[in-house]
């Protein structure tokens, strides 16, 4: 690039209303930078970025592209790898020799002029980097921050601070996008296959996670769940829960009023307790992870405490939108079945005895064929499972991969493959136990109506 990218008076964005696209979009603006974009469909995000100053248009025109973002010197252009390259727009600007960029290459340019302090790994990204995002905005050291999701605690997927030198990333490695990110600390959670329509096999995904690690600062470190093999120039940490091996464990984990209660040993010292404003295992991992990096820059025991247990969480994250004492509703993200593995193993200590009734919506056919044999192993852990069909994104059909396919690799005897018209009335018969809405896909279409009827259902049976 011949100049700086906060230069630019214009940023034009193909794909505005991804999470991703839409907090870069939303970092921009806040700058005075005049924000314009492309997307799809309407959706809560462009509403917000329409409120908030942006210029968000539906329909893939040339007559769309306001006025003011034709000036080639101007303007840089964004996008995203889900859009086809056959777009209308996207084609116009490259033909025109507009400067355009990944979004991925984006952020990499930002991380370079901040000490960037990245989330990478196949699960818990977006509640990591959100978790510690909020921890640094309530200390004197503060954060910019982009997430992959909406913080229940800043209402955003952008966090926006001039002043601060820190910047949280969450690292994706879809695309191998966190190849072009800087990082001065990165937090690496997870390194279990995932996304091999890009990586191919698991040694070439592992590749990928080996050559971001190669990019971690010298001065900086690189903190590792336990068990993850890695090489680095930065010096390493790993953490886990109940381990005698990792530098940081997490030990006596209970669920107490609403908070993940943990005491914490390391080299340093021995049984610092906390408490997480969020339920659930996995999140007293992703928790480790913060605690480690947040002392490793300087931030005092009663700061953590304080920003752990102030965490309200990320939308669709183990989201409790029902909570009553014969029935619960929540809504998460899952779509790998170690991600999925976590999550059950997380309601089975919280709810003990209860029912387990999932709503599950397989993402990608490629994923779903990869992993059919776990998916299977999990998804029968459940008491009653309603299967919806395969969501593609942005693959074509694989045939013989299917719902139904799946289902035969499921072991209970309550399960079935509906469409989510079918899953509303089912759910009008459900009076109690713990109903989940898992899945990537557009399943979080389902949850306002569902949380509709299951309040319902709680009326009638007072």
């Amino acid at each position: 690039m011949n100049k700086r990218i906060i230069d630019y008076k214009n940023f034009f964005f193909v794909g505005i209303g991804g999470i991703g696209m839409s907090a870069l979009a939303r970092y921009f603006n806040s700058f005075g930078k005049k924000v314009a974009g492309y997307d799809k469909n309407s959706s809560l995000l462009t509403h917000t970025l329409n409120d908030e100053g942006c210029q968000v248009a539906y329909e893939d025109h040339l007559d769309k592209i306001p006025k003011t973002h034709l000036s080639i010197e101007d303007t840089l252009v964004v996008y995203t790898p889900a859009i086809p390259k056959e777009h209308r727009q996207l084609q116009y600007f490259q033909e025109k020799n507009f400067q355009v960029l990944k979004r991925s290459e984006v952020l990499g340019l930002i991380t370079r002029f901040n000490k960037a302090l990245c989330v990478a790994g196949t699960h818990g990204k977006t509640t990591t980097s959100a978790m510690l995002a909020h921890v640094l905005s309530l200390t004197d050291y503060g954060c910019s921050a982009f997430l992959g999701g909406i913080s229940s605690n800043f209402n955003s997927n952008v966090l926006v601070n001039k002043q601060s030198e820190w910047t949280v990333v969450e690292a994706d490695e879809f695309d191998r996008s966190f190849l072009h990110l800087s990082p001065f600390i990165s937090i690496i959670t997870a390194m279990d296959p995932d996304h091999l329509d890009v990586y191919g096999d698991p040694d070439h995904f592992n590749e990928g996670f080996q050559q971001y690690a190669m990019k971690i600062d010298p001065n900086g470190w690189c903190i590792a769940k336990e068990g993850i093999k890695l090489h680095s120039l930065s010096d390493y940490c790993t953490y886990n829960i109940e381990s005698k091996t990792a530098d940081y464990s997490a030990n006596d984990i209970s669920y107490e009023a609403g908070f993940m209660c943990f005491y914490v040993k390391s080299k340093e010292y021995n049984g610092r307790k906390f408490e997480l404003g969020i339920p659930g295992i996995h999140n007293v991992l992703n928790a480790m992870a913060c605690i480690v990096l947040l002392e490793k820059i300087g931030i005092s025991y009663p700061q953590i405490r304080k920003g752990l247990a102030s965490f309200r969480g990320v939308r669709r994250r183990f989201d409790i939108h029902i909570n009553s004492d014969d029935l619960l509703f929540i809504d998460d993200y899952a779509h790998h079945p170690e991600e999925l593995r976590l999550l059950i193993d997380s309601l089975k200590m919280m709810y003990p005895g209860k029912k387990l009734i999932a709503i599950f919506q397989p993402h990608l056919f490629s994923r779903t064929r990869d992993f059919g044999l776990e998916f299977g192993e999990q998804l029968s852990r459940f008491d009653e499972l309603y299967l919806m069909p395969i969501y593609a994104a942005r693959e074509n059909e694989i045939i013989g991969i299917s719902s139904e396919w799946l289902l035969s690799k499921v072991s209970i005897k309550d399960k079935r493959v509906v469409e989510s018209t079918k899953v509303l009335e089912i759910m009008k018969d459900i009076k109690e136990g713990v109903v989940l809405t898992i899945g990537a896909g557009d399943i979080d279409r389902l949850v306002s109506p569902l949380q509709e009827i299951l309040s319902q259902n709680i009326k009638h049976t007072i």
